[in-house]
């Protein structure tokens, strides 16, 4: 069993929901980064690592300023992973690859399952590949027994459903809303109705992210999802402390008061 499938049993076993950070990777450099993995770490059922890229489509502008920040930096995908490498000899939770389609298949597919096994990641979720066009990278992380994470959302119809059922692994990406990510005030009801109508096709647990930024929606949403996701709210913390030499400190303040646990 992997670290995410054991992740997740383990959760199911003890009675409780799952809490999942992302973080860009390089914002607002790698050392940072890699400080920052294992802060989450405690809190943190599996973490998202962000691979910047410079047209992030689907990312709100908080998360935009991230990898715009980090794409400074002129670092490339094997320093993301040298970064994970080195966080992973001092932490157990998974560790999942966040990335546009461009910059994994620039590195090479292949190249990006061996490396991202080598470095101790355990899973990748593609924000722009469709399950009608990843057989190729499917199959080559299946290959390192790497997870696919696919993402759903409320305009998925059943078919939809139905077709990332039969490719996804690890676990299932709901999205709360339509559109981008970024803090809102409250989420979508049609997160909650999503997530009934997954639980049809697939036994895989099931996150819920985009728009979930407080104490008050992290427990709404546990109420019916497996995990919760928090990014941008995440990386906004990390922006309004940008240069401080306490950064860790703040996020893991932060975590503590929407997660609830210290």
């Amino acid at each position: 069993m992997g670290r995410i499938a054991n992740a997740f049993t383990t959760l199911k076993r003890d009675g409780k929901k799952g809490f999942i950070p992302y973080i860009t990777a390089g914002d607002p450099d790698l050392a940072t980064t890699e400080q920052l993995l294992v802060t989450l770490a405690p809190y943190a059922t599996l973490i998202e690592l962000g691979v910047p890229f410079s047209d992030p489509m689907a990312d709100g502008p908080v998360i935009q300023r991230a990898s715009e920040r980090a794409l400074k930096n002129n670092f490339g995908l094997q320093d993301i992973l040298d970064t994970a490498a080195q966080a992973r000899k001092k932490i157990e939770t998974p560790i999942i690859l966040f990335s546009y389609y461009n910059p994994l298949l620039q590195f090479g597919l292949n190249r990006v399952a061996q490396a991202a096994k080598n470095a101790g990641v355990d899973g990748v979720l593609v924000t722009d590949l469709t399950p009608e066009e990843s057989g190729e990278f499917e199959a080559e992380l299946r290959a390192h027994d790497l997870d696919m994470i696919f993402l759903i959302a409320p305009t998925s119809t059943d078919e939809r459903l139905k077709l990332v059922a039969d490719h996804a692994s690890g676990f299932i990406y709901a999205v709360s809303r339509a559109g981008v990510t970024g803090t809102r005030d409250s989420v979508s009801a049609e997160a909650e109705k999503l997530v009934n109508r997954m639980r049809k096709f697939s036994s895989l647990p099931i996150a819920v992210g985009f728009g979930i930024s407080n104490a008050q929606q992290v427990a709404d949403v546990s109420r019916y999802a497996d995990a919760v996701v928090v990014g941008s709210a995440i990386v906004a913390e990390m922006e309004q402390n940008e240069g401080k030499p306490e950064l860790a400190r703040h996020i893991s303040e932060f975590l503590s008061r929407i997660t609830g646990f210290s």
